[in-house]
């Protein structure tokens, strides 16, 4: 997902990345981090629907998926750490959730509106703070290895970086969050990389002065956080659900909200969960009807 791009596009178009120049030729497969990058000549196409994005014949992730919390770096004092699981603990059996059950597999069987939250670990600097796509991977396994988070195929392992954090292949330039799939102690395991938007917030945080929760690298990491659930679920291994541009659902919507209300400090949200809280985040993809963004299904 790239926010920075849309930014940019004036001061970058004289040296377009190879990204930019892919999205507008058809027929891409994704790479988990908001565009196509490799041709696809449609050999494991199954089904082309009417909604504007097409399955392509691999899994989706099915029952209830359980996210985990990996917070690198220092989060000492931070409200994130109560935030974050705040949010991914209530946002399954949501109407904002209930749109990735518009997504399902070979067999027909669709994504269930079910999200639990297994707990988290912290990580302190294992890999520095300049985090490579391989450091990434090397956190999760770290996790899993030592015992710290449950080995799970039918989860998603979030590293959540502090600010002082960097990802090398491009946060803050080209996407502010990704995920992806490896195979970890035989198992494939899902993950994604949320980098915090206070690192850089012209580029990867929608309010700075002030949001739902006081917080607004958190609630900005919020939206990224369902922004990569989304994807994770509809399309885990990069071979189900994208469109002809290898954008997957989420992609499809990014940066947009729809309507928004007030809070009463100021800030704007679209989502109230169950519990009261308030957020916002970024509209899916909804497969039916044609396909269209928005905050509900």
């Amino acid at each position: 997902m790239k926010k920075v791009i849309t930014l940019l596009v004036v001061c970058l178009f004289a040296s377009l990345t190879f990204a930019q120049v892919a999205k507008q030729s058809p027929d891409l497969k994704p790479d988990g981090k908001g565009h196509g990058n490799k041709v696809d000549n449609g050999a494991t196409r199954k089904l082309r629907t009417s909604n504007g994005i097409s399955y392509h014949g691999g899994p989706v992730m099915l029952g209830t998926v359980t996210a985990y919390y990996i917070w690198y770096g220092n989060w000492s004092g931070n409200t994130a750490e109560s935030i974050l699981p705040d949010f991914i603990g209530h946002e399954g059996g949501s109407s904002y959730y209930n749109i990735n059950t518009t997504y399902f597999n070979g067999s027909g069987q669709h994504v269930s509106n079910s999200i639990a939250y297994g707990g988290s670990t912290s990580d302190n600097y294992s890999q520095g703070t300049a985090l490579s796509d391989a450091g990434v991977q090397a956190v999760v396994s770290k996790a899993i290895n030592n015992g710290s988070l449950p080995s799970s195929s039918s989860a998603v392992y979030f590293v959540l970086t502090s600010k002082d954090v960097n990802e090398t292949s491009g946060f803050c330039t080209q996407y502010c969050g990704w995920h992806t799939d490896a195979s970890i102690n035989g198992k494939n395991i899902k993950y994604a990389f949320v980098g915090n938007p206070d690192r850089c917030p012209s580029a990867c945080e929608e309010q700075s002065a002030s949001s739902p929760n006081n917080n607004p690298g958190a609630d900005g990491m919020a939206s990224i956080i369902a922004h990569e659930f989304e994807e994770s679920t509809s399309d885990p291994d990069l071979n189900a659900w994208y469109d002809s541009r290898g954008e997957e659902n989420a992609d499809k919507c990014a940066w947009t909200f729809g309507t928004e209300s007030t809070a009463s400090n100021g800030s704007k949200y679209n989502l109230t969960l169950s519990n009261g809280s308030r957020w916002l985040i970024q509209r899916n993809w909804v497969n039916a009807s044609g396909g269209y963004c928005s905050m509900s299904h």
